[in-house]
């Protein structure tokens, strides 16, 4: 019988990535616990919902009696934490639901699994993880081409969201340091791929030039990013809560740094090849590309050293930049629907696979 994963955010991009790896690829059941806000959405799940071995559970990870309830009712081996504000902008916006979610949701998180890991027998005790999954922005920038992020590098976050994320996982090695809860803590860099919420910047771009709007591009389009296949990293994360070592941290990155503005030119040539009828009055849909005023206190780079995963647990991203963004691209072509439902914002009046 396989394991059971209590997963966190499991409606959301990375989330549901997770939980169709899991369903699909392993043996393991899985309880999905998302309050669904905008950036859950139910129908990334769709494909695997049906199965006897996925369960869902509409509540907060704030609201500490359910998680308590649903810690007792399904007894899991692994609980792995995605649920989280995660969008830059709307932080600088409005930052405090970024500290309520992100720093006073894993807090709750921590106290719950904490309390239910007492209760465990030995055996299981033994067994038990608790997978935090965070992000590389919690490192802040970095300067010129040749360094990258380690797991040592030293925090500098730059926006509400990444202090946030900075917050949450200093509580989690603080739990672990000081009451032996067994955790672990990855750190990504840029996602993306299938499912991604067109607000970011791949999505957005395929789909504004699909309809002939403008590309928004901050600034010059100069800042560099390491992009992970959404793919790649679920079965990354999967393998970390099976088979990483108590207290460590992984770093996890795709080895693709790319400029914002090469990633908007890419994605312009593969539309040309893969959407060749453009909307009205396009010529090329690179005519498109509008540059704007950059974000406060951007980041210019980002660049992961996942050499430790590698090395420590043989996990190395199995999609290129270019095979993984014509799959991307490839996707967004033939799920207009999906895409539909969420810039209509029906998808949040849909509720399918809420009972358990």
């Amino acid at each position: 019988m396989g394991k059971m994963i209590a997963v966190t955010g499991g409606a959301g991009f990375i989330g549901s990535a997770l939980i169709r790896h899991l369903i699909s690829n392993t043996n393991y059941s899985v309880v999905n616990i998302d309050k669904l806000t905008y950036a859950g959405n139910i129908e990334s799940i769709a494909e695997v919902a049906g199965s006897s071995r996925y369960h869902f559970e509409k509540y907060d990870i704030c609201d500490g009696l359910e998680v308590r309830r649903i810690f007792k009712q399904y007894q899991p081996d692994i609980i792995m934490h995605l649920a989280a504000e995660s969008h830059v902008d709307r932080s600088i916006d409005g930052p405090g639901a970024f500290v309520q979610t992100n720093i006073i949701g894993t807090y709750t998180l921590l106290e719950a699994t904490r309390e239910y890991w007492l209760t465990l027998d030995a055996q299981k005790k033994e067994r038990f993880r608790f997978h935090h999954i965070s992000t590389d922005e919690v490192y802040g920038d970095l300067e010129g081409l040749d360094s990258f992020f380690t797991e040592d590098t030293p925090y500098a976050p730059s926006s509400p969201y990444s202090a946030s994320k900075a917050s949450s996982d200093h509580l989690v090695r603080a739990w672990q340091r000081t009451y032996g809860l067994p955790t672990l803590v990855t750190n990504c860099s840029n996602n993306y791929g299938p499912y991604h919420f067109p607000e970011k910047l791949i999505p957005l771009v395929i789909l504004n030039a699909l309809e002939g709007k403008p590309l928004p591009v901050y600034g010059q389009g100069e800042q560099i990013r390491d992009w992970l296949y959404v793919e790649d990293h679920a079965r990354a994360l999967a393998l970390v809560a099976g088979q990483g070592e108590i207290g460590e941290t992984y770093n996890i990155g795709g080895h693709n740094e790319k400029k914002n503005i090469e990633v908007v030119r890419l994605i312009c040539e593969l539309l040309e090849e893969l959407a060749p009828h453009k909307p009205k009055g396009v010529y090329q849909y690179t005519d498109l590309i509008t540059f704007v005023s950059d974000r406060p206190g951007h980041d210019m780079r980002y660049a992961i050293d996942a050499s430790k995963i590698e090395r420590k647990l043989g996990w190395k991203p199995e999609e290129t930049f270019e095979s993984g963004l014509r799959k991307t691209v490839e996707w967004y072509l033939s799920n207009k629907q999906w895409c539909q439902h969420v810039q209509d914002g029906s998808y949040q009046g849909e509720r399918l696979g809420e009972s358990a």
